[in-house]
């Protein structure tokens, strides 16, 4: 099949969303998907681009591009974080909108996909400077967002602060009086969920051992490689850590460190915490990301940035289970790569979807003002993904096809339902 996108909207082709259309087509047809949705899927609804004007430290004024798409809101309210990063354009973002409207059909919750982003580098700015870039920010997207319209969440770049920021400065906008529910991964202080800081990086975790488990495979002793040690890769190395697991190498943006027998993983995270950084990090050698990504070992787990295997390396790859953290690490092409050789992958709708389970728990938990401790929080969690997982599984084995097309499939066959169910508004 060729797969053509439309001449006006080559603005949105970026290597994410063109990923992202091939195993959406793909899909459709081993599913034989209604054209007409189709159609309305590759498309997302709403692209908004703002400029944001910020007042520096030293009283210039520097002026950012900031960006929210809206991509489907057939099985509820749009729902997707927001990400500081220099490299962020409306390509990405319309990619990870896609993302997460897939996600969170596969994972049966009732919420749309939608992304936000701002081009910033945002390590460089002061907590002044990224205050005043939030506050202003969500002042120009304050039209779309809200606890039943829109409900924006933490990613890259982002942090609970962020989001305290974000709800403070919609709530001021809309009355003066506290809107918990229009931002999640919030402070629990302000009605954040407990659990909500380490559910990403626990899913990877649930889902690495259910994988392990249809390979015939055990985590208690099996060597992993974690590629990205921020909030995701440090909990995943964590919690595979907790269960007997070697993390015998991990990276950040400094570059990468490795131990044949296994880092210690608390101590690595409370050297993280200190020095910003896990380079010089004691009992290990630096690695660089190409090696890191293709040392022998059990399981990868690439919990950074997109694209991260393509066809240059897939075929250097020596894991034998991958678990995707991050947002789209692993091309469509690296894919069919990856499967003739063997290697089983747990695609990114269901293997990060921990985040945006809990995320909605957490907004549950503020419509509600009533809220759950931590030990429930994890258990449904637990619940959700791995039955979503089962789900994508028997999928695979009945079709015979890798798990990223199962899972599309299973997004789809739940997102066609529902938009032929509601119709077509106006006729």
């Amino acid at each position: 099949m060729e797969h053509i996108f439309p001449s006006h909207e080559a603005h949105l082709d970026g290597p994410l969303f063109r990923n992202a259309r091939l195993v959406l087509e793909d899909a459709a047809q081993l599913i034989n998907c209604d054209p007409n949705v189709l159609e309305r899927l590759k498309r997302p609804r709403k692209c908004v681009t703002v400029s944001i004007p910020v007042r520096m430290d030293d009283y210039s004024v520097k002026v950012f591009t900031g960006y929210r798409v809206q991509y489907n809101s057939t099985l509820g309210p749009y729902k997707g974080g927001i990400r500081y990063h220099q490299n962020v354009d409306l390509p990405e973002v319309v990619g990870l909108a896609a993302l997460m409207t897939f996600k969170n059909s596969v994972l049966g919750l009732p919420l749309g996909g939608a992304k936000g982003g701002v081009a910033v580098d945002s390590s460089k700015l002061s907590r002044t400077e990224k205050q005043n870039l939030t506050r202003r920010f969500t002042s120009e997207i304050s039209d779309l967002i809200g606890p039943t319209r829109d409900i924006p969440a933490p990613d890259v770049g982002t942090d609970p602060q962020t989001m305290a920021w974000m709800m403070d400065t919609f709530s001021q906008e809309r009355g003066g009086y506290a809107q918990h529910a229009v931002v999640t991964g919030k402070p629990v202080e302000i009605g954040g969920s407990l659990g909500r800081n380490h559910a990403t990086g626990l899913g990877v975790v649930y889902i690495a051992e259910k994988a392990f488990e249809k390979n015939g495979m055990n985590m208690d002793g099996s060597r992993i490689v974690v590629q990205g040690f921020g909030n995701v890769g440090s909990f995943a190395a964590l919690f595979a850590h907790q269960r007997g697991a070697k993390i015998i190498a991990v990276s950040d943006v400094s570059g990468g460190i490795f131990n044949g027998d296994g880092l210690n993983i608390p101590e690595l995270i409370e050297y993280a915490k200190q020095n910003k950084t896990i380079k010089g990090f004691p009992h290990a050698t630096e690695i660089d990301n190409k090696a890191l990504l293709e040392l022998d070992c059990e399981a990868l787990f690439p919990c950074a940035l997109e694209n991260q295997i393509d066809t240059d390396n897939a075929e250097r790859i020596k894991a034998k289970i991958i678990v995707e953290g991050a947002n789209g690490p692993v091309t469509n092409a690296a894919t069919k790569i990856l499967t003739q050789r063997g290697v089983f992958i747990a695609p990114d709708v269901v293997a990060n979807g921990g985040g945006v389970i809990v995320s909605y728990f957490e907004w549950v938990q503020d419509i509600m003002s009533f809220f759950w401790d931590e030990e429930e929080i994890n258990d449904r969690l637990k619940s959700i993904i791995t039955k979503a997982f089962e789900t994508i599984y028997r999928f695979h084995a009945e079709k015979k096809v890798d798990m990223r097309l199962a899972a599309m499939a299973v997004s789809i066959q739940r997102l066609e339902k529902a938009m032929l169910m509601r119709g077509l508004y106006p006729r």
